[in-house]
Protein backbone atom coordinates (compact mmCIF):
# COMPACT_ATOMS: atom_id res chain seq x y z
CA UNK A 1 0.00 0.00 0.00
CA UNK A 2 1.41 3.38 -1.06
CA UNK A 3 0.46 6.41 1.03
CA UNK A 4 1.31 10.01 0.18
CA UNK A 5 1.83 12.10 3.32
CA UNK A 6 2.00 15.85 3.92
CA UNK A 7 3.31 17.56 7.06
CA UNK A 8 2.97 21.31 7.75
CA UNK A 9 2.33 21.61 11.49
CA UNK A 10 5.10 24.13 12.23
CA UNK A 11 8.10 25.26 10.19
CA UNK A 12 8.76 22.39 7.77
CA UNK A 13 6.81 21.89 4.57
CA UNK A 14 7.16 18.19 3.81
CA UNK A 15 5.74 15.48 1.58
CA UNK A 16 6.58 11.80 1.23
CA UNK A 17 5.46 8.50 -0.22
CA UNK A 18 5.77 5.43 2.01
CA UNK A 19 5.08 1.80 1.15
CA UNK A 20 3.34 -0.38 3.75
CA UNK A 21 4.17 2.06 6.53
CA UNK A 22 7.89 1.28 6.49
CA UNK A 23 9.63 1.71 3.14
CA UNK A 24 10.31 5.35 2.22
CA UNK A 25 9.84 5.75 -1.53
CA UNK A 26 10.09 9.55 -1.70
CA UNK A 27 10.80 12.18 0.95
CA UNK A 28 11.05 15.98 0.58
CA UNK A 29 11.41 18.56 3.36
CA UNK A 30 11.56 22.34 2.89
CA UNK A 31 12.83 23.92 6.12
CA UNK A 32 12.09 27.47 7.28
CA UNK A 33 14.95 27.70 9.78
CA UNK A 34 16.69 30.56 7.95
CA UNK A 35 13.44 32.52 7.76
CA UNK A 36 12.73 32.29 11.49
CA UNK A 37 16.32 32.58 12.74
CA UNK A 38 16.19 36.38 12.65
CA UNK A 39 13.16 36.32 14.97
CA UNK A 40 14.69 33.85 17.42
CA UNK A 41 11.73 31.47 16.99
CA UNK A 42 8.80 30.52 14.80
CA UNK A 43 6.34 33.28 13.91
CA UNK A 44 3.04 31.49 13.08
CA UNK A 45 1.82 33.95 10.43
CA UNK A 46 5.18 33.97 8.68
CA UNK A 47 5.34 30.17 8.81
CA UNK A 48 1.90 29.83 7.22
CA UNK A 49 2.88 32.10 4.33
CA UNK A 50 6.08 30.09 3.82
CA UNK A 51 4.03 26.88 3.64
CA UNK A 52 1.77 28.41 1.00
CA UNK A 53 4.80 29.41 -1.01
CA UNK A 54 6.49 26.00 -0.81
CA UNK A 55 3.70 23.42 -0.83
CA UNK A 56 3.24 23.00 -4.60
CA UNK A 57 6.96 22.67 -5.28
CA UNK A 58 7.36 20.16 -2.44
CA UNK A 59 4.48 18.04 -3.76
CA UNK A 60 5.83 18.18 -7.31
CA UNK A 61 9.31 17.10 -6.21
CA UNK A 62 7.85 14.22 -4.21
CA UNK A 63 5.93 12.99 -7.25
CA UNK A 64 9.15 13.31 -9.31
CA UNK A 65 11.09 11.17 -6.82
CA UNK A 66 8.33 8.55 -6.92
CA UNK A 67 8.24 8.67 -10.73
CA UNK A 68 11.92 7.76 -10.81
CA UNK A 69 10.80 4.44 -9.29
CA UNK A 70 7.97 4.11 -11.83
CA UNK A 71 5.30 5.16 -9.32
CA UNK A 72 2.67 7.53 -10.71
CA UNK A 73 0.06 9.56 -8.81
CA UNK A 74 -2.56 7.00 -9.87
CA UNK A 75 -0.56 4.32 -8.03
CA UNK A 76 -1.04 6.11 -4.72
CA UNK A 77 -3.61 4.32 -2.54
CA UNK A 78 -4.39 7.21 -0.17
CA UNK A 79 -3.37 10.77 0.66
CA UNK A 80 -2.75 11.85 4.25
CA UNK A 81 -1.75 14.88 6.28
CA UNK A 82 -1.27 16.12 9.82
CA UNK A 83 -4.47 17.49 11.33
CA UNK A 84 -2.89 18.55 14.64
CA UNK A 85 -1.64 19.43 17.12
CA UNK A 86 0.24 22.34 15.62
CA UNK A 87 -0.11 25.89 14.33
CA UNK A 88 -3.57 25.98 12.78
CA UNK A 89 -2.68 28.35 9.95
CA UNK A 90 0.21 26.10 8.98
CA UNK A 91 -1.79 22.88 9.35
CA UNK A 92 -4.50 24.14 7.02
CA UNK A 93 -2.03 24.41 4.15
CA UNK A 94 -1.08 20.74 4.25
CA UNK A 95 -4.57 19.57 5.23
CA UNK A 96 -6.23 21.28 2.28
CA UNK A 97 -3.51 20.20 -0.14
CA UNK A 98 -3.89 16.54 0.85
CA UNK A 99 -7.70 16.71 0.66
CA UNK A 100 -7.47 18.32 -2.79
CA UNK A 101 -5.14 15.56 -4.01
CA UNK A 102 -7.50 12.90 -2.70
CA UNK A 103 -10.37 14.47 -4.66
CA UNK A 104 -8.35 14.98 -7.84
CA UNK A 105 -7.11 11.39 -7.92
CA UNK A 106 -10.28 9.90 -6.37
CA UNK A 107 -8.41 8.28 -3.49
CA UNK A 108 -9.15 8.21 0.26
CA UNK A 109 -7.95 10.97 2.57
CA UNK A 110 -6.46 9.95 5.95
CA UNK A 111 -5.97 12.35 8.86
CA UNK A 112 -3.04 11.86 11.22
CA UNK A 113 -2.25 13.05 14.75
CA UNK A 114 1.16 14.71 14.72
CA UNK A 115 2.33 13.10 17.96
CA UNK A 116 1.29 9.64 16.78
CA UNK A 117 3.28 10.42 13.65
CA UNK A 118 6.43 10.90 15.71
CA UNK A 119 5.87 7.50 17.34
CA UNK A 120 5.49 5.93 13.90
CA UNK A 121 8.80 7.46 12.75
CA UNK A 122 10.34 4.47 14.50
CA UNK A 123 8.66 2.11 12.04
CA UNK A 124 10.36 3.72 9.04
CA UNK A 125 13.05 1.48 7.58
CA UNK A 126 13.02 -0.70 10.71
CA UNK A 127 11.53 -3.96 11.96
CA UNK A 128 10.19 -2.50 15.24
CA UNK A 129 6.90 -3.98 16.45
CA UNK A 130 4.81 -3.30 19.59
CA UNK A 131 4.65 -3.59 22.52
CA UNK A 132 7.17 -0.95 23.61
CA UNK A 133 7.61 2.15 25.75
CA UNK A 134 8.10 5.37 23.77
CA UNK A 135 9.73 8.54 25.10
CA UNK A 136 8.35 11.37 22.97
CA UNK A 137 10.33 14.60 23.36
CA UNK A 138 9.70 17.66 21.22
CA UNK A 139 9.42 21.42 21.40
CA UNK A 140 5.83 21.22 22.57
CA UNK A 141 5.49 17.85 24.28
CA UNK A 142 7.24 15.49 26.67
CA UNK A 143 5.45 12.19 27.15
CA UNK A 144 6.08 8.56 27.90
CA UNK A 145 3.68 6.39 25.90
CA UNK A 146 2.91 2.72 26.45
CA UNK A 147 2.36 1.29 22.99
CA UNK A 148 0.51 -2.01 23.32
CA UNK A 149 -0.34 -2.29 19.64
CA UNK A 150 -0.20 -0.11 16.54
CA UNK A 151 -3.55 1.46 17.39
CA UNK A 152 -3.63 0.98 21.17
CA UNK A 153 -1.53 3.49 23.07
CA UNK A 154 -1.64 5.12 26.50
CA UNK A 155 0.20 8.17 27.86
CA UNK A 156 1.70 7.06 31.18
CA UNK A 157 3.81 10.15 31.97
CA UNK A 158 4.01 13.75 30.82
CA UNK A 159 5.45 17.14 31.73
CA UNK A 160 3.56 19.36 34.16
CA UNK A 161 5.14 22.55 32.80
CA UNK A 162 7.71 23.09 30.04
CA UNK A 163 8.41 20.54 27.31
CA UNK A 164 11.98 19.28 27.02
CA UNK A 165 12.59 20.83 23.60
CA UNK A 166 11.22 24.15 24.82
CA UNK A 167 13.67 24.13 27.75
CA UNK A 168 16.59 23.31 25.43
CA UNK A 169 15.77 26.36 23.32
CA UNK A 170 15.22 28.65 26.33
CA UNK A 171 18.46 27.53 28.01
CA UNK A 172 20.29 28.15 24.76
CA UNK A 173 18.78 31.62 24.50
CA UNK A 174 19.98 32.73 27.95
CA UNK A 175 23.48 31.65 26.91
CA UNK A 176 23.27 33.80 23.80
CA UNK A 177 22.97 30.96 21.29
CA UNK A 178 21.01 31.71 18.13
CA UNK A 179 17.94 29.83 16.89
CA UNK A 180 17.59 26.87 16.68
CA UNK A 181 19.26 26.85 20.08
CA UNK A 182 18.83 23.21 21.01
CA UNK A 183 21.00 22.03 18.13
CA UNK A 184 23.77 24.50 18.96
CA UNK A 185 23.60 23.62 22.67
CA UNK A 186 24.07 19.95 21.81
CA UNK A 187 27.13 20.77 19.70
CA UNK A 188 28.79 22.97 22.35
CA UNK A 189 28.11 20.44 25.10
CA UNK A 190 30.53 18.04 23.44
CA UNK A 191 33.34 20.48 24.30
CA UNK A 192 32.28 20.89 27.95
CA UNK A 193 32.33 18.99 31.23
CA UNK A 194 28.89 17.45 31.91
CA UNK A 195 29.61 17.39 35.64
CA UNK A 196 31.01 20.91 35.96
CA UNK A 197 27.84 22.20 37.62
CA UNK A 198 25.20 20.51 39.73
CA UNK A 199 21.77 21.48 38.41
CA UNK A 200 18.44 20.56 40.05
CA UNK A 201 16.06 17.78 39.08
CA UNK A 202 12.46 18.36 40.08
CA UNK A 203 11.05 16.13 42.80
CA UNK A 204 7.76 15.14 41.19
CA UNK A 205 5.75 11.95 40.79
CA UNK A 206 7.09 8.98 38.83
CA UNK A 207 4.71 9.78 35.99
CA UNK A 208 5.60 13.48 35.80
CA UNK A 209 8.38 15.61 34.37
CA UNK A 210 9.09 19.19 35.40
CA UNK A 211 11.75 21.41 33.84
CA UNK A 212 10.79 24.96 34.82
CA UNK A 213 13.13 24.87 37.84
CA UNK A 214 16.02 23.65 35.67
CA UNK A 215 15.39 26.48 33.23
CA UNK A 216 15.53 29.03 36.07
CA UNK A 217 18.68 27.44 37.52
CA UNK A 218 20.48 27.78 34.18
CA UNK A 219 19.46 31.44 33.95
CA UNK A 220 20.80 32.18 37.44
CA UNK A 221 23.98 30.26 36.77
CA UNK A 222 24.66 32.26 33.61
CA UNK A 223 23.93 35.53 35.43
CA UNK A 224 26.31 34.60 38.25
CA UNK A 225 29.29 34.92 35.90
CA UNK A 226 28.45 38.56 35.11
CA UNK A 227 28.87 38.43 31.35
CA UNK A 228 31.52 35.76 30.79
CA UNK A 229 29.98 32.34 31.54
CA UNK A 230 31.74 29.06 30.66
CA UNK A 231 29.15 28.26 28.00
CA UNK A 232 30.49 24.84 27.01
CA UNK A 233 30.44 23.55 30.59
CA UNK A 234 26.98 24.98 31.26
CA UNK A 235 25.65 23.42 28.06
CA UNK A 236 27.16 20.05 28.97
CA UNK A 237 25.88 20.16 32.56
CA UNK A 238 22.40 21.18 31.46
CA UNK A 239 22.25 18.47 28.83
CA UNK A 240 23.49 15.82 31.26
CA UNK A 241 20.83 16.81 33.80
CA UNK A 242 17.84 16.83 31.48
CA UNK A 243 18.74 13.74 29.44
CA UNK A 244 19.48 11.70 32.56
CA UNK A 245 16.10 12.63 34.01
CA UNK A 246 14.31 11.71 30.78
CA UNK A 247 16.01 8.35 30.35
CA UNK A 248 15.95 7.31 34.02
CA UNK A 249 12.22 7.92 34.38
CA UNK A 250 11.48 6.18 31.09
CA UNK A 251 13.54 3.16 32.15
CA UNK A 252 11.79 3.01 35.53
CA UNK A 253 8.38 3.10 33.86
CA UNK A 254 9.41 0.37 31.43
CA UNK A 255 10.41 -1.78 34.40
CA UNK A 256 7.13 -1.00 36.17
CA UNK A 257 5.11 -2.23 33.19
CA UNK A 258 7.43 -5.15 32.44
CA UNK A 259 8.34 -3.96 28.94
CA UNK A 260 11.96 -4.38 27.83
CA UNK A 261 11.72 -2.42 24.57
CA UNK A 262 12.22 1.39 24.66
CA UNK A 263 12.13 3.82 21.73
CA UNK A 264 12.70 7.55 21.24
CA UNK A 265 10.64 9.93 19.13
CA UNK A 266 10.21 13.65 18.50
CA UNK A 267 12.64 16.37 17.48
CA UNK A 268 14.74 16.05 20.64
CA UNK A 269 15.35 12.39 19.70
CA UNK A 270 18.12 13.82 17.51
CA UNK A 271 20.03 14.98 20.61
CA UNK A 272 23.34 13.12 20.81
CA UNK A 273 23.41 12.67 24.61
CA UNK A 274 19.83 11.43 24.73
CA UNK A 275 20.47 8.88 21.99
CA UNK A 276 23.67 7.71 23.68
CA UNK A 277 21.91 7.19 27.00
CA UNK A 278 19.08 5.34 25.29
CA UNK A 279 21.41 2.89 23.55
CA UNK A 280 23.38 2.36 26.76
CA UNK A 281 20.22 0.80 28.23
CA UNK A 282 20.98 -2.25 26.11
CA UNK A 283 23.70 -3.08 28.66
CA UNK A 284 20.86 -3.54 31.16
CA UNK A 285 18.93 -5.92 28.94
CA UNK A 286 16.66 -3.47 27.13
CA UNK A 287 16.14 -3.43 23.38
CA UNK A 288 16.27 0.15 22.10
CA UNK A 289 15.24 2.00 18.95
CA UNK A 290 15.48 5.57 17.68
CA UNK A 291 14.46 6.98 14.30
CA UNK A 292 17.13 7.80 11.76
CA UNK A 293 18.18 11.42 12.17
CA UNK A 294 16.19 12.63 9.15
CA UNK A 295 13.00 11.20 10.67
CA UNK A 296 13.39 12.76 14.16
CA UNK A 297 12.32 16.27 13.27
CA UNK A 298 9.03 17.00 11.50
CA UNK A 299 8.74 15.09 8.23
CA UNK A 300 6.00 13.64 6.04
CA UNK A 301 7.34 10.08 5.94
CA UNK A 302 6.28 9.59 9.56
CA UNK A 303 2.83 10.99 8.69
CA UNK A 304 2.40 8.52 5.82
CA UNK A 305 3.57 5.71 8.11
CA UNK A 306 1.06 6.74 10.76
CA UNK A 307 -1.70 6.87 8.16
CA UNK A 308 -0.94 3.19 7.53
CA UNK A 309 -0.52 2.02 11.14
CA UNK A 310 -2.64 4.39 13.23
CA UNK A 311 -4.94 6.72 11.24
CA UNK A 312 -7.52 8.99 12.84
CA UNK A 313 -10.67 6.89 12.73
CA UNK A 314 -13.68 8.74 11.32
CA UNK A 315 -16.52 7.99 8.93
CA UNK A 316 -16.08 11.30 7.10
CA UNK A 317 -12.32 12.04 6.84
CA UNK A 318 -12.79 14.94 4.44
CA UNK A 319 -14.61 16.78 7.24
CA UNK A 320 -11.62 16.58 9.60
CA UNK A 321 -10.42 19.99 10.75
CA UNK A 322 -7.07 21.27 11.99
CA UNK A 323 -6.56 21.57 15.76
CA UNK A 324 -3.88 23.30 17.79
CA UNK A 325 -3.60 21.25 20.97
CA UNK A 326 -3.67 17.56 21.81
Amino acid sequence: MLIFGIESSCDETAAAVVKDGREVVANVVASQIKTHAKYGGVIPEVAAREHLSAINAVIDETFEQAAALNISPDDIDAFSSTTGPGLVGCLLVGLNAAKALSLVYNKPYIGVNHLQGHVCANFLESDLTPPFICLLVSGGHTQVIKVDNYDKQEIIASTIDDAAGEVFDKAARVMGLSYPGGVKLDKLSKEGNPFAFSLPKAKVKENEFSFSGLKTAVLRLVQSFEGNPPVNDICASFQETITSDLINKTRNLACKYGIKKIVLSGGVAANSALRKKLFELEKSGFKTFAPKMQFCTDNAAMIASCAYFNPIKTKEPLLLEAFSKG
